[in-house]
């Protein structure tokens, strides 16, 4: 059997008369890229907000590693090893790449808000900041402050802060949006790099990078599940032409 890290059973959100996602049951397997496509008002971010604990779920569950996080706050599902990007980079723009990824190891530790702790902790969060740039590819931009890095080394650093966390799974937002062609190819080769010790799940809107990197595909429309499958499967699907890939090359 597939060892699946994260589940939803029957998920649902609602904003007043608005069904953003509706009855999504879907299992994510460890050590999988699984993306999640569809065209805008899908579902996607709703739905990657609800697994974050950005937001509380109207019906259904979500568990990870087993456990039920349905009604844990982010901070909660943070600690237990699920990191998050956002669409907008989420930065401290006066802080160096280093003071950044601190901040966000830190945070991994229980006692982050005590004033005196071990020194133990100190330098284990150093470790992981330390970590974390070198998995983004920041090692050399340590001091350099976050508001003169470019905006694809802006998103690099986004992702290191996730990665100072430690997660063992990675939920990603758009990774690719508003970078140029060269930044695009280096932020997708950081996303190969972690596939290679981590689970990730990724909302994309360049489908070239995502059948480049995805080993399988959910397909959501209208906030339901369309389809599930391997991207040839995908690439393959009538349903998934007329109601995603072919109105995007109609547009084009």
């Amino acid at each position: 059997m597939a060892d699946v890290i994260l589940k939803t059973d029957r998920l649902s959100k609602n904003f007043g008369g608005l069904i953003a996602v509706n009855n999504v049951t879907l299992a994510f397997e460890r050590g999988q890229v699984h993306a999640i496509i569809g065209p805008n008002g899908a579902g996607k971010t709703t739905l990657i907000n609800l697994l974050s604990g950005d937001l509380l779920p109207s019906d259904g569950a979500i568990l990870f590693n087993g456990r039920n996080i349905t009604s844990l706050p982010p901070h909660k599902i943070s600690q237990m090893g699920i990191g998050r990007s956002y669409q907008k980079t989420n930065i401290f723009t006066e802080f160096s790449c280093f003071e950044n990824c601190w901040v966000a190891a830190q945070s991994r530790i229980n006692t982050s808000m005590r004033f005196f702790r071990a020194a133990r902790h100190l330098k284990s969060v150093a470790e992981r900041t330390e970590k974390a740039l070198e998995l983004c590819g920041l090692s050399q931009r340590s001091d350099s402050r976050a508001s003169a890095m470019s905006y694809g080394e802006q998103r690099q650093l986004e992702i290191g802060m996730m990665l100072a966390t430690e997660p063992e799974l990675l939920l990603l937002d758009e990774p690719l949006a508003g970078m140029g062609s060269d930044e695009s190819l280096q932020v997708i080769e950081l996303l190969r790099r972690l596939a290679v010790d981590h689970t990730l799940i990724l909302i994309e809107h360049d489908m070239d990078a995502v059948f480049s990197i995805a080993d399988r595909l959910t397909v959501m429309v209208n906030g339901r599940v369309l389809e599930t499958g391997t991207v040839e499967q995908i690439r393959n699907s009538q349903a998934v032409q007329e109601a995603y890939l072919g109105v995007e090359e109609d547009a084009v």
